[in-house]
C-alpha cells in the first residue's frame, strides 16, 4: 500500500467502493449457466488448492526445527507488547464455586482438596470424606459422594480395563485417601443443557473395589489398556493399583503393586529403598506412545513402559539435568541451583513434532528443558538396550528455552497505552517495561499444542499470576511479508547473554514467542485444557498443529481452566483474527489505520485478506471461546464488516504480469502473479474444506456396507462456511475487478494489466465454480445419507461400487468418475422412490435445488420419462397408457445424450413388452445419432470404415444401437408369429401383435438415416427375404447394394433392382461387372451372367436417356465378351479331363474355370501349348483372325492327323470326312477358321492320290456336307481346272478335277429341280453352266466316257427344264 491517505478515508465510505453501480448490478445479474461441467477448470481450481494445502504444511516451522537450530541450544526470544491486543490469551469468564457447597464449611478444621477432571466436564471437590462434583458447565449443579468414612485427597479418572466392568461404565473414579483407595464405575452420556449447549450427564456405580493402604496415594494416571499407576505421598514410591472381574488362586480382585521394590530392583539398584529426597512425586502418562513417566524431588526423570501384565519395564533415568542444562546456557542467570526445581512435565502429541520432541520440562522460575529420543544411549548410565524397550526410546535434553526477561506486570497490561505509530516505529521492539516481572515461583502449568500457561502467587494476597505463552507466527513463519518484523530484540539479550543464532538468510527461524502475565482471583489449585471435539486428521497434507492461521476458521479456539478457590476461570487463545478484528474496531471507531497496517505487514498480505475475507463473509468459529453448539453462522455488525470488505480490496493490490522472453527469438510468454483477493480466496476456501478434500468418500461400516467417512456436523458446518463466502462473493462482484479510471502509464504495460486481470478473473471464476460445487457436492452427501448411504452402494453394480469405495471428496467434485458415480447413486435413489410408488417429482426436485449439478435438469427428464413408462405399465386404459408410453418416449428422447447403452436397452426391453413399436423402433434411432453428435461414425461408415481410426468408437456406439432396433424388430416378429399360431392370447401390448409388427417394419424404413438402412438391409437379406425387400424398394437399397465392399449377393439383388426398377443398361452393366468381377465365381456362372447382360442390355429402349450410341456400343463389348467366353468354356470343356493332370498343367486348367480370360490368352496359354487344332479354328473364327501362315498348318496337322497309317484309301477317306465335315459346318464361311480353297485343294490332292480307290465327285460332295454352296465350290474347282498349278499342270489331275465338276454340277441340277430345295430354282445359273460344259466336254479326254456322258446329261436337262 503506497498511499496510505485514501485508505483511512475510504474506510467509511459504503460497500460499493470506487464502482459505478451499474457495473455491479450487471455482474449481479450473470447468473452461471447451466450448462455442461467444465471439469477441466475444477481440476485446474483444485489444484489451486491442493498447493495451498501444501504451503499451509510448510509456512510454519516445526517445533523440532526451531529448537535445533545450528548454535541454538537454547533461546530467549519473545514478543511482549503492552497494548492489549496483541496479548496472545484473554480471560473468558470466571465461573463461581457453587454457594451451595460452602455450607458444608461450617467448622474451622475441615480438611479440603480440589481439581478438574476435564473428560467428565466436572471439578471434583473434597470437604473431608465427602466428594463433590461440580458441573462447571451448568454452573451450579453438583452431584456428591458420601459413602466412605476417610478424609478424600486425590480423585482421578481412567479408563476402565477391558472385560472387567459391564459395557455401560466407559470410566473408573480413583478415589484416593491417607487409608484406601476405591474405584467408582462410571457412565456418560451427552444431553442438551441450558441455552442448547450440550453437557456431560454422569451416573456412578458402586464396584465393591477397594483397597487399604498404609501410603497415601497420589497422580494418579491411567494407562490406554486400562492399568492404573500412581506414587506414594509419603515414600515416593511407584505404584500400580490392579484389578479383575473375580478372585483368583493367586491374586485378590483389587491389589497394589509397588514397583518400586519389586519388579525394577534388579536393573535399577538405587530404588530398592527410595531416599526421601529423591523420592517420586509426580506421574505423568503417555498412552499413545505407552509409556509414562515420573518427576522425582531432587528434578530426576524417569521413563517406564508398562509392556507385560502387572509388569513395567524400566527404560532410564534422567538425572544431573541443572549441569545438562548449564551447558546447553552457559551463564544465564536463569539457572542457579536454588531455583531450577522442575514443576511439571508436559508431554507433546505424537503429530506436534515430525522432527519427535516428546517431552517439556519447566521449572519453578519458568526455564522450559525439551527432550527428544536420542539417538544413542551412551549418555545414559542406566539405559537398557533398545530392543528390550519395544520401541520406546531414551530421552536426551536437546534444548533449553530461558524464561521472558522483559515481562510486562499485569498491572501495566491491564490499562494499555497507545504507542504513536510511525514509518520508523513500527517494527522496532518495544521499550524495556518500567516494572520488569521475573517469573520466580511457578508451581502449576498446563501445556497444548505449542501454548503454554503456568501459575504461580501474584504480589497481593488472593491473586495469582499466570505466565502465558504462545509461538510468534509472524516472526517464525514464512508468510509472504515485504518487511518481516525483527527477529532480535536487545532487552532480551542483556540479561541472558548473548544470542548464538545465525542471522543467515538460509538459516532456520529460532523459536520466538509472545509472552504475557495475566492476573487471576484466588489461588491456583488445578489446571486444565478444554476437551476440543475431535476432528479426524485428513489425508491431505496437514499444517502443524502451532500454524493457527490454517485453522483458526475450521476449529474452535484453544482454551484452558483455571481451578482457584474463587472458581474456575477460563483462558481462551487470541487467534490473529481475534487480533485482526480489534484492529479493525479500532480502525472503525478511533480511525486509527496504522494497527492495521501494521498487521498487514506483519501476517503478509495474502494471510491477511484470507483473515479479511472470512470476517467479511463469516464463519462459524468467528467467536473466540465455546463454539457454537448447533454450528450457527457468527457475524460482525456491518459496519466491521464493511471496513474488513474494503481492506480486502485495498490491500489485495493488483495481478502483474510478468512476461518471459526466449533470448534470441521474438517470443515471449508470460504469467500472471495474482492479487492479494485472488491468493486470500484461494487460501481460505482450501482452509475450509481441507478436512475432506482428499479423504475418502466412504468407509467400511456394519458388515458388508459402506457408511460416510464423514460425520454430518463436520459436513454442515463447512457447507455453512462455503455458503457465507459464495453469498459474500455474489453480491460483491466488484472485489475482483479493477476500478475504472485507473489508467497505466504506457500502452504496453496497459496491455500487460489487461492480461493479468484476465488471468486472474479466470482463476477466480474456476475457483467460483469450484466452490459452487462444493457446497452441493455437500448436500449431495448428506442427502444420499438421509438415503442410507451404504445400501444404496450395495444397489449399485460392482464396478460403480469400486469407483465409490475409492473415490475421494475431490474426485466425486471435479472427476469424470465423479459424475458417474453421482449419476449412478441418483439412479438407485430414484429407482428406490419409483419401486416404492412414490412421484420422482418431489426427489427430483429436492436434488435440483439443493445440489443442481449433481442431478441437470436432463437427468429429472430422464427420471420422469422412466416413470412415465412405469405409470403405462400400471394403467389398464389403452389411450391412456399410450399417452404416458409418448410422454416418456418424448423425454427419453430428448435426454438421449444422457443414456448409457445398458439403460437404453432396458427401456427398449419396456418397450418391446408393452408393444410399444414407437418407442422399441425410433428410442435406438435417436441415441445412435445423440451417441454420436458430430455424426464421426458415420463419416467413419461412408469412408469404408478404414482401420486404425479413432471414428470407430462412435460407428460401434451407433451399431449397437441399431441392433436394438433388429431385436425390437424380431421381438415383434415372434410375438407376431405366436399371435397367428395361438388365437386369443393374453397381451399387455397396445394394439394386435400383427399390427405391431408391420408398424415397426414402417417405423424402420420411414428412418432417414442411411446407415441403419443399410444394417436393416442387411438383416433382412440374411433372414432371406431379398426377394421382399427388392419388391418394396426401399429409398437407400440402391445405394446400400452399390457400397463397398462389393459383394456378389449384393450385386446380385442390385441387377434385379434395376430389372425391377426398368433401368435394364444398368443391369446390365452391374451383370459385366459380376462377371468380370475377382471372386470365386464358376466360368459357368459368368457366362450366364454375360448372356442375361446381353439380353438386358438389348432390352434398353432405343430414346431412354439419350445413351443410343453408348448402349450399342456397350452392346458390342458385351456381345464379343460372350463370345470369348464361350470359346473359353469350349477351351476348358476340352482340357477337362486333364484338371488334375500333375504340375503346371492341372493348376493352369483350374485357373481356367475362375475367371474370364481374352482371346490372346486363350490362344498363347491354352491352345497353343495344349495343341488343340479344332480350339485354335474356334478362336481365330470368333476373332475373325485372318492369317495363312497361321490357319493352313492347322488344317494340315487336321488331315495329318485324320490319315492313318496302314490304312485303306477308304477308311482314311471317312476318318477326314470325319474330321472336315463338322469343322466346314461349324466354320464356313469364316475364311479365318475354314480357308475353303486350301481345305478343297487338300481334299483334292487327297483323292488324286487315292484315285483308284475313290468314287468320281468325292471332293465337292464332302464340301457339300460341310454346307458350302455348290456355286461356291463350282468356283474353286473350276479355279483348280484352269489354274495350270501343279497337280493341275498334268492331264491326268485336270481330268479328276473335270469329273469332280461333272458330278457336282449333276448334284446341283438334281437339288435344283427338287421340291422345297435348299437351292432355289430362280437362281440356278443356267447359261452360264451351259457355257461351261461345252467347254468342259472339248477339252474331256478321249478315254473320259463316264464324265462324257454326265456332262451331255447335265446339257439335255439343262434344255428339257429351263
Amino acid at each position: 500500500m503506497a498511499a496510505l491517505p485514501p485508505f483511512s478515508t475510504s474506510y467509511r465510505q459504503q460497500p460499493s467502493i470506487g464502482t459505478p453501480s451499474s457495473v455491479f448490478r450487471q455482474n449481479q445479474n450473470q447468473a452461471r449457466p447451466a450448462s455442461a461441467l467444465d471439469l477441466p477448470g475444477l481440476q485446474t481450481a483444485s489444484r489451486v488448492l491442493h498447493d495451498q494445502f501444501m504451503k499451509d504444511a510448510q509456512i510454519i516451522p516445526d517445533i523440532g526445527d526451531m529448537l535445533t537450530t545450528p548454535g541454538g541450544q537454547s533461546s530467549a526470544l519473545y514478543s511482549v507488547f503492552p497494548d492489549d491486543y496483541r496479548a496472545p490469551f484473554q480471560k473468558r469468564r470466571l465461573v463461581g464455586i457453587p454457594e451451595a457447597l460452602f455450607q458444608y464449611y461450617n467448622t474451622t478444621n475441615v480438611t479440603s482438596h480440589m481439581g478438574l477432571i476435564p473428560e467428565i466436564e466436572r471439578v471434583w471437590i473434597s470437604i473431608d470424606h465427602k466428594l463433590f462434583l461440580w458441573d462447571y458447565i451448568e454452573g451450579q449443579d453438583i452431584s456428591s459422594f458420601v459413602d466412605q468414612p476417610d478424609v478424600i485427597t486425590h480423585v482421578a479418572v481412567v479408563k476402565p480395563r477391558a472385560g472387567v466392568f459391564v459395557d455401560e461404565i466407559t470410566s473408573v473414579m480413583v478415589i484416593c485417601t491417607p487409608v484406601s483407595v476405591l474405584l467408582i464405575g462410571l457412565s456418560m452420556s451427552t444431553v442438551l443443557g441450558t441455552n442448547n449447549r450440550s453437557r456431560k450427564e454422569i451416573k456412578m456405580y458402586a464396584t465393591d473395589m477397594a483397597v487399604s493402604t498404609d501410603i497415601e496415594m497420589s497422580s494418579v494416571v491411567g494407562m490406554s489398556d486400562g492399568r492404573i499407576f500412581m506414587c506414594g505421598s509419603q515414600d515416593g514410591c511407584l505404584y500400580e493399583l490392579y484389578y479383575q472381574q473375580s478372585e483368583s488362586w493367586f491374586s485378590k480382585r483389587v491389589h497394589i503393586i509397588n514397583h518400586s521394590v519389586g519388579g525394577v530392583q534388579s536393573l535399577f539398584p538405587r530404588f530398592t529403598s527410595p531416599k526421601s529426597e529423591d523420592r517420586i512425586v509426580a506421574v505423568i502418562s503417555d498412552p499413545k506412545r505407552n509409556c509414562f513417566y515420573t518427576l522425582s524431588a531432587r528434578n530426576s526423570i524417569s521413563i517406564y513402559q508398562a509392556n507385560s501384565e502387572k509388569a513395567v519395564h524400566h527404560v532410564q533415568t534422567m538425572s544431573n539435568l541443572y549441569k545438562s542444562a548449564q551447558e546447553k546456557a552457559p551463564g544465564s542467570p536463569a539457572l542457579t541451583p536454588s531455583n531450577f526445581q522442575i514443576v511439571a512435565l508436559h508431554v507433546l502429541d505424537l503429530g506436534e513434532s515430525r522432527t519427535g520432541v516428546q517431552l517439556i520440562a519447566i521449572t519453578m522460575n519458568g526455564v522450559r528443558l525439551y527432550f527428544s529420543p536420542s539417538t544413542s544411549a551412551y549418555n545414559f548410565p542406566y539405559a537398557p538396550t533398545s530392543s528390550a524397550a519395544g520401541g520406546v526410546r531414551p530421552l536426551q535434553l536437546i534444548h533449553v528455552r530461558l524464561p521472558p526477561p522483559n515481562l510486562l506486570h499485569p498491572d501495566e497490561q491491564s490499562s494499555p497505552h497507545r504507542p504513536a505509530y510511525n514509518s520508523s516505529t513500527r517494527n522496532s521492539p518495544p521499550q524495556p517495561p518500567s516494572r520488569p516481572f521475573i517469573v520466580s515461583g511457578l508451581e502449576n502449568s498446563c501445556y497444548l499444542d505449542g501454548l503454554m500457561v503456568s501459575a504461580q502467587p501474584g504480589d497481593t494476597d488472593g491473586t495469582d499470576f499466570l505466565l502465558c505463552t504462545a509461538p510468534d507466527l509472524t516472526r517464525i513463519g514464512s508468510l509472504g511479508q515485504l518487511n518481516p518484523p525483527s527477529q532480535q530484540q536487545p532487552s532480551q539479550q542483556s540479561m541472558y547473554g548473548p544470542s548464538s543464532y545465525g542471522t543467515g538468510a538460509n538459516q532456520r527461524p529460532p523459536l520466538t514467542e509472545y509472552a504475557t502475565l495475566l492476573a487471576i482471583p484466588g489461588r491456583t489449585w488445578s489446571m486444565a485444557t478444554v476437551p476440543r471435539e475431535w476432528i479426524p486428521a485428513s489425508v491431505a497434507p496437514s499444517p502443524p498443529v502451532t500454524n493457527e492461521l490454517a485453522t483458526q476458521f475450521s476449529e474452535p479456539s484453544r482454551q484452558f481452566m483455571i481451578l482457584t478457590n474463587v472458581g474456575l476461570t477460563f483462558l481462551v487463545k487470541r487467534r490473529a483474527l481475534d487480533y485482526l478484528k480489534a484492529v479493525i474496531e479500532e480502525v472503525q471507531t478511533e480511525g486509527v489505520v496504522q494497527p492495521i497496517i501494521e498487521f498487514r505487514d506483519s501476517f503478509g498480505r495474502d494471510q491477511t485478506c484470507a483473515m479479511l475475507l472470512g470476517l467479511a463473509s463469516g464463519n462459524t468459529f468467528l467467536d473466540a471461546g465455546e463454539p457454537s453448539t448447533s454450528g450457527t453462522l457468527c457475524t460482525i455488525s456491518p459496519d466491521i464488516a464493511n471496513v474488513a470488505k474494503q481492506a480486502f480490496y485495498d490491500f489485495g493490490e493488483r495481478p502483474i504480469w510478468t512476461e518471459r522472453v526466449t533470448y534470441g527469438t521474438s517470443d515471449s510468454s508470460g504469467s500472471a502473479i495474482f492479487s492479494g483477493r485472488r491468493e486470500g480466496f484461494a487460501m481460505y476456501f482450501a482452509r475450509l474444506v481441507r478436512p475432506l478434500w482428499k479423504d475418502k468418500l466412504t468407509k467400511p461400516g456394519p458388515p458388508g456396507l459402506q457408511q460416510s467417512n464423514f460425520e454430518d456436523n463436520l459436513l454442515v458446518t463447512v457447507q455453512k462456511n462455503l455458503f457465507a463466502v459464495k453469498e459474500f462473493l455474489d453480491k460483491n462482484p466488484h472485489l475482483f475487478h479493477s476500478v475504472p479510471g485507473e489508467h497505466s502509464v504506457s500502452r504496453t504495460s496497459s496491455g500487460n494489466e489487461q492480461e493479468a486481470w484476465k488471468a486472474e478473473q479466470n482463476s477466480v471464476s474456476q475457483l467460483q465454480a469450484l466452490l459452487s460445487r462444493t457446497i452441493e457436492a455437500i448436500s449431495f452427501i448428506l442427502l444420499l445419507n438421509d438415503y442410507r448411504l451404504g445400501e444404496l452402494i450395495a444397489q449399485c453394480d460392482p464396478d460403480t461400487q469400486k469407483l465409490i469405495t475409492s473415490m475421494t471428496f475431490e474426485d466425486l467434485i471435479t472427476s469424470q468418475n465423479g459424475v458417474t458415480a453421482a449419476r449412478a447413486l441418483v439412479n438407485v435413489v430414484i429407482d428406490q422412490q419409483i419401486g416404492q410408488q412414490i412421484s420422482v417429482d418431489t426427489i427430483s426436485e429436492v436434488l435440483q435445488q439443493r445440489c443442481g449439478s449433481f442431478c441437470s435438469t436432463d437427468d429429472v427428464m430422464l427420471y420422469k420419462a422412466r416413470e412415465s413408462v412405469r405409470k403405462a405399465m400400471e394403467s389398464r386404459n389403452p389411450s391412456e397408457r399410450h399417452n404416458w408410453l409418448g410422454e416418456s418416449l418424448r423425454l427419453f428422447t430428448k435426454g438421449a445424450r444422457m443414456l448409457d447403452f445398458d439403460k437404453i436397452r432396458e427401456v427398449c426391453g419396456e418397450y418391446q413388452q408393452l408393444g410399444y413399436a414407437k418407442g422399441a423402433v425410433e428410442l435406438p434411432l435417436s441415441c445412435a445419432q445423440a451417441l454420436d453428435p458430430d455424426s464421426l461414425g458415420l463419416e467413419y461408415w461412408y469412408a469404408a470404415c478404414p482401420p486404425n481410426d479413432t471414428r470407430k468408437e462412435y460407428c460401434d456406439k451407433r451399431l449397437k444401437c441399431y441392433d436394438l432396433v433388429l431385436h425390437s424388430l424380431s421381438v415383434f416378429e415372434e410375438q407376431a408369429s405366436q399371435s397367428a399360431s395361438i388365437k386369443g392370447s393374453a397381451s399387455n401390448a397396445i394394439d394386435e401383435p400383427e399390427a405391431i409388427r408391420s408398424h415397426a417394419y414402417d417405423l424402420a424404413f420411414s428412418s432417414e438415416d442411411e446407415m441403419f438402412h443399410s444394417t436393416l438391409y442387411d438383416w433382412l437379406i440374411n433372414r432371406g427375404l431379398a426377394d421382399e425387400l427388392l419388391a418394396m424398394r426401399p429409398p437407400f437399397l440402391e445405394a446400400h447394394l452399390k457400397r463397398e465392399p462389393i459383394t456378389v449377393p449384393k450385386y446380385q439383388l442390385l441387377w434385379q433392382f434395376y430389372v425391377k426398377d426398368g433401368q435394364p443398361l444398368r443391369a446390365a452393366e452391374i451383370l459385366a461387372v459380376l462377371a468380370e468381377s475377382d471372386t470365386d465365381l464358376l466360368l459357368d456362372k459368368r457366362l450366364e451372367y454375360l448372356t442375361l447382360a446381353v439380353a438386358n442390355a438389348k432390352s434398353h429402349p432405343v430414346t431412354m436417356g439419350g445413351r443410343h450410341e453408348t448402349a450399342i456400343s456397350f452392346l458390342t463389348n458385351l456381345e464379343e465378351k460372350l463370345d470369348v467366353s464361350q470359346v473359353q468354356l469350349e477351351v476348358y470343356n476340352a482340357l477337362l479331363p486333364h484338371m488334375n493332370d500333375p504340375g503346371e498343367a492341372g493348376e493352369k486348367i483350374k485357373y481356367l474355370s475362375k475367371t474370364l480370360l481374352t482371346m490372346s490368352e486363350l490362344y498363347q496359354v491354352y491352345a497353343e501349348p495344349f495343341d488343340l487344332p479344332v480350339m485354335k479354328l474356334l478362336i481365330l473364327h470368333v476373332s475373325d483372325h485372318h492369317d495363312e501362315h497361321v490357319v493352313r498348318p492347322i488344317w494340315d496337322r487336321i488331315f495329318d492327323d485324320a490319315i492313318e497309317k496302314g490304312a485303306d484309301a477308304q477308311t482314311n477317306a471317312d476318318h477326314i470326312i470325319a474330321s472336315v465335315v463338322p469343322l466346314g459346318k461349324r466354320f464356313y464361311p469364316s475364311e479365318s477358321a475354314f480357308p475353303l480353297k486350301y481345305i478343297a485343294s487338300l481334299l483334292v490332292k487327297f483323292a488324286l492320290k487315292n484315285r483308284t480307290h475313290l468314287p468320281n465327285g468325292w471332293t465337292p460332295r464332302v464340301l457339300v456336307q460341310c454346307g458350302v454352296p455348290y456355286a461356291d465350290i463350282w468356283d474353286v474347282l473350276h479355279e483348280m481346272y484352269e489354274s495350270q498349278i501343279p497337280p493341275f499342270n498334268t492331264q491326268s489331275g485336270v481330268q479328276v478335277v473335270s469329273a469332280d465338276i461333272a458330278i457336282l454340277l449333276n448334284d446341283w441340277l438334281e437339288e435344283a429341280k427338287r421340291p422345297q430345295s435348299s437351292v432355289p430354282r430362280g437362281e440356278f445359273p443356267v447359261g452360264r453352266i451351259d457355257l461351261a460344259v461345252g467347254q468342259y466336254l472339248a477339252e474331256l479326254g478321249a478315254n473320259q466316257a463316264e464324265t462324257k456322258a454326265i456332262y451331255e446329261g447335265i446339257k439335255r436337262q439343262l434344255r428339257r427344264n429351263w
